[in-house]
């Protein structure tokens, strides 16, 4: 039988559960939300040969099925399965203020009395907060804060390292909609004006060279180099998988290509997990 990786996450309805299996979902999880707990053992043995690791999220919404979890998780140990309880808290003055703003009902409010229903589930998620490993107070924290939190916690040392894609494009052909930055190189030298150099591409070393080898090009990928080598390892440390990093000329063909080959090589070179594309080379 192989072992499971799982990952139980629970907590107070409003603190922030829903956010941080997406959280785990980024960092490779395969996530269950609202999954009775009895199921777990069975889910677990399908899931056996397939998948490493599981995160089950479990609330107050599965009803009288929350009864006997604490069992479930220990039986689940007991099948040699790494298994953790997260608790996502939260002080009840902050919680009922998050429900009055989302106008969402609280799963044990009876009518209006918000409060009456936090309290209520404190009692019945008492026993799995006494089991829980790991406790995270999102009272002064942004969902952003929770996203740190929750990698810095996971990684246990070691991030999830960040991918890096290097895209060129054309203006004229539109943005890459999922470009995270964006880059204009229409001022820097353009081979396209260059008879012999128009019918080829910025993959071609003589035109790679006519752009790199300007002051302009060389000056920008200078600034380039030092802007990600602040900016990355901040990325990283918000917890950020992809990053997409678009570099445009007017055709996508010449500059913006050699460019992207260019940025490709030097971000490899730093030990980046970094990949090139070209979107509109063969337009």
């Amino acid at each position: 039988m192989q072992s499971l990786d799982i990952v139980v996450v629970t907590g107070m309805s409003g603190a922030g559960r829903t956010s941080a299996l997406r959280v785990l979902e980024d960092l490779g999880y395969y996530c269950v939300d609202n999954l009775p707990p009895a199921l777990a053992p069975q889910l677990c043995a399908l899931l056996e040969g397939e998948l490493e690791r599981v995160g089950f999220g479990i609330d107050v919404r599965t009803g009288s099925f929350l009864e006997g979890a604490e069992d479930t998780i220990a039986n689940l140990q007991e099948q040699g399965h790494s298994t953790e309880v997260i608790f996502l808290d939260c002080k009840d003055e902050v919680l009922v203020r998050r429900f009055s703003e989302t106008r969402r009902p609280h799963p044990l409010a009876a009518g209006a009395d918000v409060l009456a229903g936090i309290q209520a589930e404190r009692q019945r998620l008492a026993a799995l907060r006494q089991l829980a490993g790991h406790v995270i107070d999102t009272t002064d924290s942004s969902v952003h804060d929770l996203r740190r939190s929750l990698v810095d916690y996971m990684a246990r040392g070691n991030k999830p390292e960040l991918a890096v894609r290097v895209v060129s494009f054309g203006f004229k052909y539109g943005l890459p909609v999922d470009a995270d930055l964006v880059f204009d190189l229409r001022y820097l030298p353009n081979p396209h004006f260059v008879p012999e150099l128009r019918p080829k591409t910025g993959q071609d070393g003589d035109v790679a060279a006519y752009v790199l080898e300007s002051e302009p090009a060389k000056e920008l990928l200078a600034d380039l180099r030092q802007l990600l080598t602040h900016t990355l390892p901040r990325y990283e440390a918000e917890g950020k998988a992809y990053l997409t990093i678009a570099l445009g000329c007017t055709g996508g063909k010449h500059r913006s290509v050699a460019l992207t080959e260019e940025l490709g090589r030097w971000l490899r070179e730093e030990g980046k997990d970094a990949v090139t594309a070209h979107r509109d080379v063969a337009r």
